[in-house]
């Protein structure tokens, strides 16, 4: 929706923000379901107003717990009922300069202001572990902006006692816990501020007459920002920048111009501006964001001006280099399926109007920003929070590497009349293990990321898949993959959950034990969840056993292994990796005395080309719900015959 693509119209989003929200919910069903809690140190309201309206445009339906007035603390610390039993998915901790309640003086000495700044970087400290010890889910926290007068003048960062000084300083402490902690992640209200203008946000009559943190106006601002960390949590992340060249890569046109006439490097300062965006785009790189060329264009034409002397980036930036004269929109439709990603993956960026608008209306999903001027190219992609970074892997600043290494796969495969041959020709080398600390910030990322090939659509925060390791009533394995043209990182994720046959009505209806026994929204009076989680602690203890979670130790009975999530990269696509994964569940179920596999699938308007999937493994279909979920069964036969015949792979023991 334009409205809510930067740059917006703040004023018209708080005005209209009912008519926005009916727009976003009319005729659409495909939103991911969010409990999001709002603990406040000031007024909170009109921000979740605005927030909820990015997130939906996001494909994020939340719904929201809001604390109190300035309950922000006591509700965490103090175990409010009522945010217990809302069992958020997130917390996000809205405080600000105002909620500091120490600040130094001028007479102070210096222990004295290190002391206040001890006990308010640990007023915050405790919350957040009995946040990790209790909710396990994502926190995100606000730093702090800066004071609105500076009583020491430009000394004010420069002696210890000045507030700006002691904001820097306990800022950089949250920034020390932040780096230090998976699942928690900083707001940076400080730049928000800075960036608006200090002196508009901290407008005090907004804080004395409303108790507002900022203006009012600042924050549609302040929620998109925050809505563009809470999609990256869970997975919303553009992944590709899609590139016109002439006029938007270098001034003029390469065709008409010819190369050694084009406005890019030091010379001029509009070829200072072009060479700033070059430098910007291919710094995208380097958090994993893919670079793709789509533009009007002799393709020899385009080269040129990529091979252009003063140029930043260059043809093997690249992921894809479109240069012809086809439509954009079946260009950039062509690049999504190239990638094996989906166009709502996109970014399209053209100077030309024209252009945009035929691409925005004839490829649905690619977001395609109003771009202005060059000098304005970097603040509108910047801020627009794209490709807002809660997490960066090694798998993500490789991911260019890995997807041009995928082309060379392609040309491989050419040569080739015989499939088995082509794979292994690949020389494939497999990695599979139950979840492993390592990777556990992106088999989370996987989750939140993959689409088209996650059977149950399931997402998770990394707090949530570091529980299923620890806990053992489950069976964890990822998969890694390389081959001779390189690493392709993490690429399968299987996570499944021991039980017995009676829990296949639970799992029919998109639910799991878990989410029945434990999760406080589910609980009635008449079965409490605190004896069913009891119940379910006792059993995980009698298994006694890691490895072998309800096995013969303790629960007979659990001999069945329900899938809970099955997910690959389309990287690996057709591969045989998940033949792989499949060899090594069946081998994690003989030690652990399950006999019988159960898979299910949730169809999704984005997941229908894995509705088969489970038949291809071996399983057999047992149901239909009328909503469309598939339920299939899988008996492991006393001889099994391993389904992977190319890939070398290293397992668990």
């Amino acid at each position: 929706m334009r409205e809510l693509e930067y740059p917006f119209d703040g004023e018209l989003i708080l005005k209209k923000s009912k008519k926005i929200k009916r727009a976003l919910l009319e005729g659409r069903s495909d939103f991911t379901k969010k409990r999001i809690a709002v603990l406040g140190g000031s007024t909170t309201h009109d921000i979740i107003r605005v927030l909820e309206l990015f997130l939906l445009e996001q494909g994020i339906c939340p719904v929201f717990y809001e604390s109190e007035y300035a309950q922000y603390w006591q509700d965490v610390m103090f175990d409010n009922p009522e945010l217990l039993s809302f069992a958020p998915d997130l917390i996000f901790i809205h405080t600000s300069n105002r909620n500091i309640t120490v600040w130094p003086s001028v007479p102070d000495p210096q222990e004295r202001v290190d002391g206040l700044l001890a006990e308010q970087y640990d007023h915050f400290r405790v919350m957040w572990e009995k946040i990790a010890q209790v909710y396990h889910c994502p926190v995100i926290q606000n730093n702090f902006e800066y004071p609105s007068y500076r009583l020491l003048g430009n000394q004010e960062g420069v002696y210890p006692q000045g507030r700006i000084s002691f904001v820097n300083r306990l800022n950089e402490k949250f920034y020390q816990y932040a780096r230090e902690h998976g699942n928690f992640y900083i707001h940076d209200i400080n730049y928000l501020s800075a960036s608006y203008g200090l002196d508009r946000w901290a407008d005090s009559l907004y804080w004395h007459m409303y108790k507002y943190a900022c203006c009012m106006q600042a924050i549609p601002v302040f929620s998109y920002n925050l809505a563009n960390i809470i999609k990256s949590v869970f997975g919303r992340n553009k992944k590709a920048l899609v590139l016109d060249l002439d006029n938007t890569l270098w001034g003029g046109v390469v065709g008409d111009d010819g190369p050694e006439n084009l406005e890019i490097g030091q010379e001029t300062p509009m070829g200072q501006v072009y060479s700033e965006f070059q430098s910007y785009v291919k710094a995208q790189k380097e958090i994993g964001v893919m670079l793709a060329v789509n533009s009007k264009n002799e393709y020899d034409n385009a080269m040129a001006g990529l091979n252009h002397p003063e140029g930043v980036l260059r043809p093997d930036d690249f992921v894809l280099i479109k240069a012809n004269w086809e439509p954009k929109s079946d260009n950039t439709t062509a690049i999504a399926q190239e990638l094996n990603i989906l166009p709502d993956s996109l970014v399209f960026v053209d100077d030309n109007p024209a252009e945009r608008e035929i691409v925005s209306a004839q490829t649905a999903g690619v977001a395609v920003p109003e771009i202005g001027t060059p000098e304005q190219y970097i603040r509108v992609l910047d801020h627009s929070g794209f490709f807002e970074v809660t997490s960066l892997s090694e798998d993500d600043r490789k991911r260019n590497e890995m997807y041009r290494a995928n082309m060379a796969r392609k040309v491989q495969q050419e040569r080739f009349a015989d499939y088995r041959e082509y794979l292994l020709s690949l020389e494939m080398q497999g990695t599979i293990r139950p979840f492993e600390a390592v990777y556990m910030a992106r088999i989370a990322q996987l989750t939140n990321k993959s689409n088209q090939f996650n059977l149950t659509t399931r997402r998770f925060t990394q707090a949530q898949i570091e529980t299923f390791a620890a806990d053992s009533a489950y069976i964890t394995r990822y998969g890694k993959l390389t081959d001779r043209f390189g690493d392709n990182g993490v690429v399968s994720v299987v996570i499944g959950r021991l039980g017995t046959m009676a829990d296949v009505e639970v799992y029919s209806r998109g639910e799991t034990p878990g989410d029945v026994a434990c999760q406080p929204e589910k609980q009635t009076k008449e079965a409490p969840g605190s004896v069913a989680c009891q119940l379910e602690k006792q059993i995980k203890e009698a298994a006694g056993s890691e490895l072998c979670p309800r096995g013969e130790q303790g629960m007979p009975d659990a001999d069945v292994l329900h899938l809970e999530l099955w997910l690959m990269s389309c990287r690996v696509l057709k591969r045989d990796m998940e033949y792989a994964m499949m060899d090594s569940m069946v081998a994690a179920c003989r030690e652990c005395g399950a006999g019988t596999i159960m898979g299910y699938y949730y169809p999704t308007a984005k997941n229908a080309m894995v509705k088969e999937f489970y038949q291809t493994m071996g399983f057999e279909k047992t149901d239909e719900t009328d909503t469309g979920v598939t339920i299939w069964k899988f008996e492991i036969p006393a001889e099994y015959e391993k389904k992977n015949t190319v890939i070398d792979v290293e397992s668990a023991s």
